[in-house]
């Protein structure tokens, strides 16, 4: 029997296969609250604003020396979060345009060669905007500048709705923060387009934060947060689940604790299946028909961290990271699958450490699960120092994309193939638990 999560996935699919298919459209995709004089809050200006908050300068140079002045910031944080002043859900509500429809010049920076929107871009956007929401939270008005560093630990989840994603229609974001812990922050997002004369919804992004010093070396304490209605009580609990649900999936990892049994037998019934008939060897192996071996499921990629994508602390921007992610995640599939694969879902985007400008940054994609039409990619990315050779993992990203044809089956080699990662449709979640 398949997951609710799969079953949910499955009931979008039909619409989101044609999320990037469509090119300009001859309906007006000009919202009417995006025409000229209309006071509101544009994408491109929202790291403005971040830089603003923190201090942080636009020139390289300056940059540096605006982050060496934040030190002495560390005397205006709580020494508890007692100290600081209860917050309600709508303090921290924002909204902003991405006119696609209204403003040609932007739309090329967001078109991809398919006539489609780049989703990398909108990644970047929802990245960016997630952190505004957090420092909305904690404003302080007696503070010039604010002592607190806040970046990305983690995405939780993003679902695509059933919308297609037009290049010239008006895009809205809107977003507020849904639960608080002592440092951490979780905002939920909505993403909608102005088609057919209306707004109707694209996609829905979870995404957690946590607060750090201005140095960026130890956890800072956030405002708490006073839920106010059934529905923001029903928020709240929620983000209460999903802490308690990453705090049991981060113990239940292999790389922690051993196998069940019962996910013993399904990794031996895996190995079974592969093994050649006519030897007794267990290090013959065949593939089964219709399949592909896991390890010829990957494609690889490298970056060099330049400072143009840097964020407000002066690493590099975790937008960035994870539209580079998404690309290499879609040409994998695109290759896997034989055809163009369409996004149906962005999972488990971990953030374990910053991405030092200058580093060189190595991508890897692999396949780790298919099923039907369905191809799920694992991406990781790891900085290499080039002088001692040492390589540091940085993120871990997850995503599940859709495509017109059944995709052959991914079958693993090895034991670390075998529990590379939970499938949202796998019938036996538990059994890939790293």
């Amino acid at each position: 029997m398949l997951s609710p999560r799969f079953r949910f996935l499955g009931s979008v699919a039909s619409l989101t296969t044609r999320t990037f298919s469509r090119g300009p459209v001859s309906l007006q995709g000009k919202a009417p609250d995006m025409s000229e004089g209309n006071a509101h809050l544009l994408m491109s200006n929202v790291r403005n604003r971040l830089r603003e908050i923190v201090g942080a300068s636009t020139n390289w140079r300056d940059h540096q020396q605006a982050l060496a002045d934040r030190l002495s910031l560390s005397n205006q944080l709580a020494g508890s979060q007692d100290e600081l002043p209860v917050r309600r859900m709508k303090d921290s509500y924002i909204e902003a345009h991405l006119p696609l429809g209204t403003d040609p010049t932007l739309r090329e920076k967001y078109l991809n060669y398919l006539k489609g929107v780049r989703f990398g871009r909108i990644l970047e956007d929802l990245d960016s905007l997630a952190v505004l929401i957090c420092y909305s939270h904690t404003h302080n008005k007696t503070l010039q500048r604010s002592p607190l560093s806040i970046v990305t630990a983690l995405v939780d989840k993003i679902d695509m709705r059933k919308q297609i994603i037009h290049p010239d229609c008006d895009i809205k974001f809107t977003g507020h923060v849904t639960w608080v812990g002592k440092t951490s922050i979780e905002a939920k997002m909505h993403m909608s387009q102005y088609h057919g004369g209306a707004y109707t919804p694209v996609l829905d992004a979870t995404f957690v934060m946590v607060a750090r010093d201005p140095e960026n070396k130890r956890a800072a304490f956030v405002n708490p947060l006073k839920p106010e209605g059934i529905e923001e009580e029903k928020l709240f609990h929620q983000g209460e689940i999903n802490k308690t649900r990453r705090i049991e999936l981060s113990t239940a990892s292999l790389l922690k604790v051993a196998p069940t049994a019962e996910e013993r037998k399904i990794v031996h019934s895996l190995f079974l299946n592969t093994l050649d008939s006519k030897t007794v060897s267990f290090r013959s192996r065949v593939l089964p028909p219709n399949s592909v071996w896991m390890e010829d499921a990957k494609v690889k990629g490298l970056e060099i961290c330049h400072p143009q994508e840097r964020n407000i602390f002066n690493r590099i921007f975790g937008g960035f990271l994870m539209r580079k992610a998404y690309e290499l995640g879609w040409a994998n599939a695109c290759v896997y699958g034989g055809c163009r694969p369409n996004l149906v879902a962005v999972d488990d985007i971990l953030f374990r450490k910053p991405v030092e400008i200058g580093s060189l940054l190595l991508l890897s994609s692999q396949v780790c699960y298919t099923e039907g039409k369905y191809i799920q990619v694992r991406v990781h990315t790891e900085v290499l120092d080039p002088l001692t050779r040492q390589h540091n993992t940085t993120n871990v990203f997850h995503f599940t994309f859709v495509t017109d044809k059944d995709v052959p089956n991914i079958v693993p080699q090895s034991y670390g193939g075998m529990t590379s990662k939970p499938s949202p449709f796998n019938s036996n979640p538990n059994i890939c638990r790293i």
